[in-house]
């Protein structure tokens, strides 16, 4: 499978955001596109909505909201199982 996958991480300009955005990014590997949006723009909280996130920071990868931002927030367990840092074949 040839792409990327989409890894968005919904932020609020926290301490809290800012240590799950350098997450991410220390995670991710070259298969992983990594958006970081901000909850103050309507149509990222839009979004975040539809995603069902409730509190921020979260991260949705390929469009699902990891399992660890449904619950209490991001855990790297959850976000390696949801694919992030591995590459796609």
């Amino acid at each position: 499978m040839n792409g990327k996958r989409k890894v968005e991480v919904f932020t609020a300009g926290c301490p809290a955001c800012e240590k799950t955005v350098e997450l991410v990014q220390r995670l991710a590997c070259p298969s992983c596109e990594i958006a970081v949006l901000d909850m103050k723009d309507e149509q990222v909280a839009r979004r975040a909505e539809l995603l069902g996130i409730r509190t921020v920071p979260a991260v949705a990868i390929d469009g699902q909201l990891a399992e660890c931002c449904a619950k209490r927030g991001p855990e790297e367990a959850s976000l390696r199982a949801g694919g992030l840092g591995q590459p796609i074949k």
